[in-house]
């Protein structure tokens, strides 16, 4: 078989760079605004929410990994099929064995497990980064992106059930924050799910527009 021509390899890049930009400046769901179905869809349990992160996350390791390896034999006509067939495999992986060991996380998240095969994150980081890097790279891209995915999913799971319960369900136990009376039951509703990721958005973009502008201000 011969090897991909159309492949180039990156640059040489900074290592820390690679693994810090996918959590904050570049994060997959609060500033790219991907994998956004998924997110609305399961954050309305904190758990849930964290637990379809780190899922994601695995097979997006597990894919770079193979892709990093393998890319540069793989020929250019088949390349995609060869990449979702890795995926594929990954998601199959993870959906057995959260429905051995964490069967509850496994009826909660439902459709959106078999899903991930066609996520744009696990499919871009394979192609857009892994194919052209080696493999230490590629695995601190993945493990930066899955950190982002982690604190993005966490983030709304969190905010949503706080605000739509009173509590946050910490596996075996439930934390009372406040009193149920005083919750607001539409916050664990999809609507719910586009007010508080809208919310955070905002808030980002604020963030980074202030900080742009001032950067502009000292220059």
């Amino acid at each position: 078989m011969e090897a991909n021509a159309d492949v180039n390899l990156a640059p040489k890049q900074d290592l820390n760079e690679v693994f810090l930009v996918g959590i904050i400046r570049e994060n997959p769901v609060l500033v790219m605004l991907l994998s956004l179905c998924p997110i609305l869809g399961v954050s309305s349990n904190f758990v849930n929410s964290v637990g379809m992160g780190v899922i994601t996350g695995v097979v997006i390791l597990f894919t770079n990994i193979m892709i990093s390896l393998s890319g540069r034999f793989i020929p250019n006509e088949i390349r995609i099929p060869v990449i979702i067939t890795i995926i594929a495999t990954a998601v199959t992986i993870m959906e057995m064995l959260t429905n051995a060991f964490l069967p509850d996380l496994h009826a909660a998240l439902g459709i959106f497990l078999p899903l991930i095969v066609v996520n744009c994150i696990v499919f871009g980081r394979a192609e857009g980064f892994a194919l052209k890097n080696k493999l230490l790279p590629s695995i601190l891209d993945a493990l930066g992106i899955t950190i982002g995915l982690v604190l993005a999913f966490g983030l709304m799971g969190f905010v949503r059930e706080l605000l739509g319960t009173g509590a946050i369900g910490l596996l075996v136990l439930d934390l009372r924050i406040f009193p149920a009376e005083f919750a607001v039951p539409l916050f664990v509703m999809p609507a719910g799910a586009f007010i508080v990721l809208g919310v955070i958005v905002g808030i980002i973009s604020t963030i980074k527009i202030s900080k742009a502008s001032k950067e502009k201000k000292n220059a």
